[in-house]
């Protein structure tokens, strides 16, 4: 099948997922589009090799390769828009310059730090499309130096940087104006069980009456819940290692997983229309399960009405099946399972010399295990 053929059918599930789930994914009635960049590793083939190598600090015919993707997610119902791959190498900032198109004028583009900055505040707006981001990590709030419209929100005035961006062509970057206004928002919010951790946004919409500061804090609040869908693609459905053994496979491999996650996504949001409830609160992983324990009883039905009887099942069973809502629930970035104690290929297998009795040499340890355990 044709790539441009499996983009088409990215593009309807997608419509058909925003469809089936309403309007709940709108600031002021604006739609929001969520920007995140994450990777995957491939097979280890030569042309892998050669169009996505793996990172820099690795040492040669040591590692895998490794692709860089760049997703636009809808926030209304959490489904893929559109996807760019490219290399490590690849800025975050380049890539989204390949999205232009699928962005309309009105629409809200929401990102995390790596696209709170000058370049991304100063263009976008120019098409149309506002931006809310968390300021980038390089920056210094100072609101002693702004003009005030609440507490803990101010607009400010920056200065387009006197040295060019690396991303941008000296023509490009001469385009940019000298100096835009943006507004910054200061916020005290819980953040994977974080209690009291301070985030400061930072945004191009500068009318605080259209948009109050609630409502840009409860909207970045939302893309948390919406780059778990990273996680849904990466770990439920098994995306961490494509197999697919050349570069042009390997895109078509990605879409297909692109593609099944909006199928879902498009049950999710139809259950949830048998009862009024939100997008967050419905779980992907039981909605896949729950799924493949019904296809097979579906597939069984000796008639079409028992078929829409089931099916009818299986939507109000998952609208019923919420998640329980837990504020401030402590989520640690740690796993449980321990790695087995085998030494890290750190040369080539023709030159790797296997040390006997591993475990007795701590120079052949990966990691401290004392530490783990």
């Amino acid at each position: 099948m044709p790539k441009e053929r499996l983009e088409r059918i990215l593009s309807a599930t997608a419509a058909t997922a925003d469809q089936r789930a309403g309007s709940g994914g709108q600031l002021a009635g604006r739609p929001v589009k969520v920007v995140d960049a994450s990777s995957a590793q491939l097979a280890d083939t030569p042309k892998n090799q050669h169009c996505y190598p793996p990172p820099a600090k690795q040492r040669p015919g040591c590692g895998f390769p490794v692709l860089k993707f760049l997703l636009l997610f809808s926030l209304n119902s959490g489904s893929v828009l559109s996807a760019i791959t490219a290399s490590l190498s690849n800025h975050e900032l380049r890539l989204l310059r390949q999205l232009q198109e699928e962005f309309k004028a009105g629409d809200i583009l929401l990102g995390d730090r790596s696209f709170g900055e000058y370049t991304t505040l100063a263009t976008w707006p120019q098409r149309g499309v506002d931006v809310v981001a968390r300021v980038h990590a390089m920056r210094k709030v100072d609101f002693r130096n702004a003009r005030r419209l609440g507490k803990n929100d101010a607009l400010f005035v920056w200065t387009k940087n006197p040295q060019p961006s690396r991303l941008y062509s000296p023509e490009q970057w001469a385009t940019l104006p000298a100096q835009i206004t943006v507004r910054i928002i200061r916020v005290t919010a819980t953040i994977r069980g974080r209690v009291g951790r301070r985030v400061t946004l930072v945004t191009s919409l500068l009318d605080p009456k259209a948009y109050p500061a609630e409502q840009i804090t409860a909207l970045y609040a939302r893309r948390w819940r919406l780059e778990l869908s990273l996680r849904d693609l990466k770990t439920t459905m098994g995306m961490e290692q494509l197999r697919c053994l050349s570069p042009e496979m390997v895109e078509k491999e990605l879409l297909m997983y692109f593609i099944g996650h909006n199928l879902i996504r498009c049950i999710m949001a139809e259950a949830l229309s048998r009862l009024q409830s939100e997008l967050d609160r419905l779980s992907f992983k039981g909605t896949v399960d729950a799924l493949r324990q019904y296809s097979a009883v579906i597939a069984q039905a000796r008639s079409q009405r028992m078929r829409c009887q089931l099916w009818e099942d299986l939507l109000l069973n998952l609208a019923r099946d919420l998640v329980p809502f837990r504020p401030g629930r402590y989520e640690p970035r740690a796993v449980k399972h321990r790695p087995k104690p085998f030494a890290l290929l750190n040369k080539p297998r023709r030159q790797y010399i296997e040390v006997c009795h591993r475990s007795k040499y701590s120079r052949s340890h990966p990691r401290n295990f004392r530490l783990i355990n």
